[in-house]
């Protein structure tokens, strides 16, 4: 399956080079070609679950090493001792094909809809380098090659945002840059840090802490958890998002929030907690504070919000800090919770980004005060919107209620004094959550009516893209072991670390 594994990353980088060859008059047909290859990459994507080389079998001496599926291993600079490694199971594969999924769903909304501000086949170009850039980051098992793919994003997402975003478009990418430079810079000492100390970057070798000095773990894993955290965002390096998101176009919001917001959580699974976990232990009683901080910090401003897409962009600190906490507790329940929670922010999210593009577009305003009365003037749109948001509040049965209650649960289990007091902060946080979203809802589809024209019904186009991040809420809703079904043998092996 190692033909698979190239065939993942492969195919959007060279989907992105067709492209970029189409003259501007065959615009159209070069978003169609790129909607074909981001198609052509689910396929590889829906083959990975099927992998079962005999590859890792040579990592059977270290019992907490990491146990890919499928992975391809080539020396790439022998001299520096690195190696293009890639691998997949049950923690990364969820983040790739959520990844493949939206990726597809925004290319095809490209082809029906191009934002306003440059040329359609340019955005699907970049769309599909992101893709190759998340996907390498989600796949990639040596430090040194996940920091260039976590680092492949930087640039295309600044030109999606600065090219065909809002009025204040470029003052919202560079912010973005700025900050996740800042992040890159602390992400590079951690990984020179490790790599030096242990003479390796290979995760595989490196799983457990790998006889790592205490020490050496504690300054790594300082420096990982602060650069993931600006990528997470997590609170208070979160100021970037809002801004990034209210002026981002439909299709980079979805992206940011879907997928390249997870790149920061995975990694503080992946490579922090995997890498140094005594230096987790040790950080563990304050990232659980800092995670309940986002919680509460992200559900009251979003109750002061007065515009639609910035109040979405907090949400996500809040549901990210249920992430945040679930990965504190270091335990199974609470690493499993919160790549629950990764995948179902993924979905929901996405899907009311989508959403509140569309009105948006229709309404041509993002206030929440001037969009009173949707279910009378868009009753459809109102629907699936008061769905998207009953999701995202956590309602039981639906793909948001699993992670953040069991990351509650899991800071229960934990015990003491701190973590029952973080629990209970973290379920008011939650309670606060319905309360944000039941007044976006009262406003918006409850209101009074505004006067908002005839807005178009809902288009082909949308109900496709639309489609399957409802479907799949209700599926992970319903059965959450479609994500965690092949989760206990990784998790397992990072909480042995730990012991």
């Amino acid at each position: 399956m190692t033909v698979a594994l190239l065939a993942v990353l492969l195919l959007p980088a060279l989907g992105a080079g067709v492209i970029a060859l189409f003259p501007s008059r065959l615009d159209h047909a070069a978003r169609l070609t790129g909607t074909i290859f981001a198609a052509a990459a689910l396929v590889p994507i829906v083959a990975l679950p099927f992998a079962h080389d005999d590859a890792w079998a040579a990592y059977s001496a270290n019992p907490l090493a990491v146990r890919p599926w499928a992975e391809l291993d080539v020396s790439w600079v022998p001299a520096l001792r690195l190696d293009f490694h890639l691998g997949v199971d049950g923690v990364s594969y969820p983040l790739v094909a959520l990844t493949g999924l939206l990726t597809v769903l925004c290319c095809a909304y490209t082809v029906w809809k191009v934002p306003a501000g440059g040329s359609g086949r340019t955005l699907v170009a970049l769309l599909l380098v992101l893709e190759a850039g998340i996907l390498g980051t989600f796949l990639a098992l040596d430090l040194i090659l996940f920091f260039l793919f976590f680092e492949v994003v930087l640039l295309p997402m600044y030109a999606v945002i600065a090219g065909w975003g809002g009025a204040e478009r470029r003052r919202a990418a560079r912010k973005f840059v700025l900050y996740t430079l800042f992040g890159s810079v602390l992400l590079l000492l951690g990984v020179i840090t490790v790599t030096v100390a242990a003479g390796t970057g290979d995760l595989a070798e490196l799983a457990g802490g790998a006889g790592l000095p205490r020490s050496t773990q504690y300054a790594a894993f300082a420096l990982f958890a602060i650069a993931f955290a600006v990528k997470a965002p997590l609170w208070p390096l979160h100021t970037w998002l809002p801004d990034a998101h209210t002026q981002a176009p439909t299709v980079g919001s979805v992206i940011l929030a879907g997928v390249l917001l997870k790149m920061g959580t995975y990694g503080l699974i992946r490579v922090g907690v995997g890498v140094a976990p005594l230096g987790a232990a040790w950080a563990a009683p304050l990232l659980g504070v800092l995670a309940v901080a986002a919680i509460l910090a992200g559900a009251l401003i979003c109750l002061r919000q007065t515009e639609l897409k910035r109040l979405i962009a907090y949400s996500s600190v809040g549901h990210m800090g249920f992430v945040l906490l679930g990965i504190a507790t270091l335990s199974a329940t609470g690493l499993q919770a919160a790549l629950l929670g990764n995948v179902a922010h993924g979905l929901i999210t996405g899907l009311l980004f989508f959403l509140a593009g569309a009105i948006k577009d229709r309404a041509h305003t993002g206030e929440l005060a001037e969009l009173g009365g949707l279910r009378e003037t868009a009753p459809r749109l109102a629907g699936l919107l008061g769905f998207a948001a009953i999701a995202s509040l956590g309602l039981p049965g639906l793909a948001g209620f699993w992670g953040e209650a069991f990351a509650v649960v899991a800071a229960v289990q934990r015990g003491g004094g701190l973590w029952l007091t973080l629990a209970v902060l973290a379920a008011i946080g939650g309670a606060l959550t319905a309360a944000y979203f039941l007044r976006l809802l009262r406003t918006v589809t409850h209101g009074p009516a505004r006067d908002l024209g005839s807005p178009a019904p809902i288009a082909g186009p949308e109900w496709l893209a639309w489609s399957p991040l409802v479907a799949l809420t209700l599926a992970v809703g319903v059965a959450p072991a479609l994500v965690l079904a092949a989760t206990s043998a990784p998790v397992r092996a990072l909480t042995e670390a730990l012991r």
